[in-house]
């Protein structure tokens, strides 16, 4: 009995395989994409594949669209012919051989769901629907940041930018990010509220602001949007430029600042007090110095109370104390401050001291100190008045001094630390005695009634005076202690007979020299006779040179016939 009820199971299940086959293969079958993906503007192709049984053909093919729960024919085939109903589509449809449905300048308007109905006669009618799905890629979001800035003691949440991504379907959503990493809302931190609108095209614009409390440390973070929508089943993000807010924020530091470094002022510089704090906005600065009893004298009036600089032009030694920056916060009327001392490096008081003070004489010594004062260690240096170096150190010692010894010696002294902190002091040292005659222009070679030049050149000091035992014009030349004196006179018997006496004194002596004129006559006769000599030694010379020019051309028949005749003796 187990066996039969088995066989005629399995018999039955055979069999209704069977009839269902056969009625699959009896029935009108139709097939169609569930859904078509467009982007705007594009053209969309809907396929419409059949199976008729036996291959027969098909009576019409219908397509049309679902609006509402109502269906709207767009277009029926039949008979191999394409009519077109009057619909919003009209002009933008188009069938292929392959019985596809194409609809040209797509808009999101045209999503929606698309039916192809196909008559087969005996076998009765089939459809299938698809889903026409229309995207439009988001344009490039633009951010705008708060150009107001944001308070870091803002009570209430500020705004820090907004985002917009225009022109999109279907409505992408937008996400926040600072340095990178995305922010989400928190309570009484962060909020993130979004807009969407839906323009008259059927595209959507959306708008995101972020709002969130910053700290000072946020002065440096860059912001920035991301779009996100979806296309063909993936994920894509847009994202839009980085953008930084202002923060403010009180300062918390305060550094006050010599410029050039306090250690290298020195009298006469022009100084800067740099006040800076690290608050945003800069504060307002103000600026003091101490003086007696500790007063703080107020010194803004001097100072750019924006920028923090206090000016101080051509200092000196009484410049130097200790200066204070004040700042004021104007948002919470805080207050902070920050001293420095400056320090005005200068020398003064510098002197020379010459040992002995008394009157020099040529053959004695001297010696010369110098000393100054300054807060910081000197050197010192000796130079003459040619700027020549002579010495270093504070003391300069000169002996034996003569006439020529006598100079002015210049003593600098010099702050080797404070690069350009130096004075100098001048000396003079005059050695004292009688005149010394040096140059005369004697012998001098004159001719009668000729108007020449005599000179004599004497040093000594005291200043001394030049006489002449002649008369005639006579001009002086100083130079320190040096002297000379040029006398024009005309030559006469008298003057190249005796000659001229220079006489130079001052208070402490007389020296005179005499001048020996000459006449130029002898040295005149002497010149003659030597060029007489020269002119006959040239005569002599053109002549032999003449007759050997003529020999040699054989134009003196006595020589040859001379000459004949000793060539004959000789050959006999």
């Amino acid at each position: 009995m187990a066996g039969g009820r088995r066989a005629a199971g399995l018999a039955l299940g055979w069999g209704c395989c069977l009839l269902l086959c056969c009625a699959a293969a009896s029935k009108l079958e139709v097939s169609t994409p569930a859904v078509v993906e467009v982007e705007s503007g594009g053209t969309a192709r809907i396929e419409c594949n059949f199976y008729i049984p036996g291959n027969d053909s098909y009576t019409y093919i219908d397509w049309s669209y679902i609006d509402h729960n109502n269906r709207v024919r767009l277009c029926r085939i039949m008979g191999g012919k394409l009519l077109e109903e009057n619909t919003d589509y009209k002009g933008r449809l188009s069938v292929g051989e392959d019985k596809a449905l194409s609809i040209s300048r797509v808009t999101v308007q045209d999503a929606r769901t698309f039916v192809c109905q196909v008559g087969a006669g005996s076998y009765g009618t089939g459809e299938n629907h698809t889903e026409l799905h229309i995207y439009k890629v988001p344009e490039a979001p633009e951010i705008v940041a708060n150009t107001g800035g944001v308070s870091v003691q803002s009570s209430d949440i500020p705004q820090i930018a907004q985002c917009v991504s225009r022109n999109s379907f279907p409505p992408p959503n937008i996400t926040w990010h600072k340095n990178g990493e995305q922010l989400q809302p928190e309570e009484k931190m962060v909020k993130i509220p979004a807009t969407l609108t839906r323009e008259s095209s059927g595209l959507y614009t959306v708008s995101s602001t972020l709002f969130a409390h910053v700290t000072r440390e946020d002065r440096n973070s860059l912001y920035h949007c991301t779009v996100h929508y979806w296309l063909r089943g993936q994920r894509h993000a847009a994202e839009s430029r980085r953008v930084n807010v202002t923060v403010y924020y009180p300062a918390q530091h305060v550094k006050l600042q010599v410029m050039p470094s306090s250690a290298l002022v020195k009298e006469g510089d022009d100084v800067k007090l740099v006040c800076e704090a690290d608050g945003n906005p800069a504060p307002v600065f103000s600026f003091y110095k101490r003086g007696l009893a500790g007063i703080w004298q107020d010194l803004t009036s001097l100072a750019d109370t924006n920028s923090g600089v206090l000016n101080l032009h051509s200092v000196n030694k009484n410049s130097s104390g200790l200066y204070k920056c004040q700042t004021l916060d104007l948002d919470d009327m805080t207050q902070l401050e920050k001293d420095v001392e400056l320090v005005v490096n200068y020398i003064e008081g510098v002197r020379v001291k010459m040992e002995p003070s008394s009157p020099l004489r040529e053959g004695d010594s001297v010696k010369l100190s110098c000393n100054a004062h300054s807060p910081v260690p000197l050197n010192y240096q000796w130079s003459d008045e040619e700027g020549r170096k002579v010495t270093e150190g504070n003391q300069l010692f000169l002996n034996n001094l003569t006439f020529e010894t006598s100079s002015n010696f210049s003593c600098k002294v010099i702050a080797p630390s404070v690069p350009g902190l130096e004075q100098s002091k001048q000396v003079a040292v005059a050695v004292q005695g009688k005149p010394r005659i040096v140059a005369i222009s004697s012998p001098l070679y004159v001719r009668q009634d000729e108007v020449v030049n005599l000179t004599c050149k004497a040093i000594a000091f005291p200043r001394p005076s030049v006489h002449w035992n002649v008369n005639g014009t006579a001009h002086e030349y100083v130079e320190n202690q040096h002297i000379a004196s040029s006398l024009t006179v005309r030559v006469n018997h008298d003057l190249l007979r005796a000659g001229a006496m220079c006489r130079v004194s001052n208070a402490l002596g007389v020296s005179e020299k005499h001048i020996q004129l000459l006449d130029q006559k002898t040295p005149e006769s002497k010149g003659v006779i030597i060029v007489a000599i020269i002119v006959s030694i040239l005569v002599v010379a053109v002549l032999g040179s003449v007759i050997y020019f003529l020999h040699k051309k054989g134009k003196m028949p006595c020589g040859r016939a001379g000459k004949q005749d000793i060539a004959r003796n000789t050959s006999i």
